[in-house]
């Protein structure tokens, strides 16, 4: 069918917004880490830093042959719509701590998803830790 110049057309706009992953630091609705509050940043974080002491193999460090100091370690990874963990990534002076650092992340328990104007969505979380390398 054809239409002339004066007859007006109706197009619907069908417009669904796509959240993309949100960073941890920016999330209007942070996860929820079992035994937190809803939206509680500071309960989140140190639930994170006390699940990697809790579960870091201390003996591991003897073996490595590392230098005396402190050691960082920052561990990326994802908390997804469903409050899976995924996409981890680590980054670590050794090998060993980079597969300790990983091991430690795939224990975490599935949270309850990060929310933004309303929706579940990915959200990008960082875990910087620092271990100490006795002399």
């Amino acid at each position: 069918t054809e239409t002339d110049e004066t007859e007006a057309v109706e197009v619907e706009d069908i417009v669904e917004e796509v959240i993309e992953d949100v960073p941890f630091t920016i999330i209007e609705d942070v996860p929820v880490f079992p035994g937190c509050p809803d939206n509680d940043k500071k309960c989140f974080n140190k639930k994170m830093q006390q699940h990697f002491q809790k579960e870091f193999n201390v003996n591991l460090t003897d073996s490595l042959k590392l230098s005396p100091g402190k050691k960082r370690i920052s561990m990326l990874f994802k908390i997804n719509k469903e409050g899976a963990i995924t996409g981890i990534r680590a980054k670590a002076p050794h090998p060993k701590l980079q597969e300790e650092a990983v091991r430690i992340i795939k224990l975490l328990p599935k949270m309850k998803p990060g929310r933004q104007r309303g929706k579940a969505v990915g959200v990008k979380y960082v875990l910087p830790m620092t271990i100490e390398i006795e002399a």
